[in-house]
């Protein structure tokens, strides 16, 4: 089963950029597609993007439509999220996770997640 670590969180101020990496370990990368959510404490997993297994389909929620991109690199077995125009609402732990089924959006739905990464967006 695949192992998935997230990292480039940190704090940015309104309107700068982030890429958020997901890099896989164990498991076939390509079996999987993934899925990127946030989380604010004391509110529910929400969903943001998706890239299925060949990287030819996305899709993203409408909160980050135009502003976040998600992609991935098989050779390296990594998947990004690049985050645009970023605001404080957007400030959230960002989580990567897995799954062999497209088209999925809801959390329970992933079985294989990473441990998260801090996103902190100042006003």
């Amino acid at each position: 089963q695949v192992q998935l670590v997230e990292s480039g969180g940190g704090l940015v101020q309104t309107g700068d950029s982030l890429r958020l990496s997901c890099t896989a370990s164990r498991g076939i990368f390509g079996d999987y597609a993934i899925g990127w959510f946030r989380q604010v404490r004391g509110k529910e997993r929400e969903f943001v993007a998706a890239i299925k297994w060949s990287g030819d389909s996305t899709f993203y929620a409408d909160a980050v439509k135009g502003r976040f991109t998600i992609s991935r690199d098989s050779a390296k077995k990594t998947a990004y999220l690049q985050m645009n125009s970023l605001r404080p609402d957007d400030t959230a732990v960002y989580y990567c996770a897995a799954a062999r089924v497209w088209l999925l959006k809801k959390d329970s739905e992933y079985p294989y997640w990473g441990q998260g990464t801090q996103v902190t967006v100042s006003s």
